[in-house]
């Protein structure tokens, strides 16, 4: 999935100003160039003039700072290094962990969303990529989880 449409989504679930969308890339790097100019054109489609394409980079440190923001900062452990890469393995994991959601939760919110899965498919988008199991996740599979986690999260 494109990382701008992530970016939209997250932003429209959680109601999120441009200013908060900086400061939550800011929670997991306070170094992290970016500032409330450069996220409007982040949110743009395709086909809109001044859209810009959102790099790995800063959805990774929006999603790590989404992490600290809703469950804080583990003192004890030390700063984990933001992903280089940005699969939708990936921001569905940041995503589970951010929201705190069992495996029960992800199933209801696929079947939310009109999208059920199976215990074993969902198993298998949160193995490691060399696991002879492992499985891909596809674009359909986490547009429909973010739009049940939308339902959940906005209220129907």
């Amino acid at each position: 999935m494109i990382n701008n449409d992530v970016l939209r989504s997250i932003r429209y679930m959680l109601d999120l100003s441009d200013q908060k969308v900086v400061d939550l890339a800011h929670l997991a790097d306070p170094a992290f160039a970016l500032d409330k100019d450069d996220v409007r054109p982040l949110l743009l489609r395709e086909d809109e003039p001044g859209y810009v394409a959102c790099s790995d980079s800063v959805l990774a440190h929006v999603l790590d700072g989404l992490i600290v923001h809703r469950r804080g900062r583990d003192e004890r452990q030390p700063v984990r290094p933001v992903e280089a890469r940005i699969s939708n393995n990936v921001v569905l994991k940041k995503l589970r962990v951010a929201f705190e959601l069992t495996d029960v939760d992800m199933h209801q919110i696929f079947v939310d969303a009109g999208f059920p899965v199976s215990k074993p498919e969902l198993s298998a988008l949160f193995r490691q990529a060399g696991h002879r199991n492992f499985r891909p996740c596809g674009d359909q599979l986490l547009r429909n989880f973010l739009k049940g986690l939308t339902l959940r999260v906005r209220g129907s």
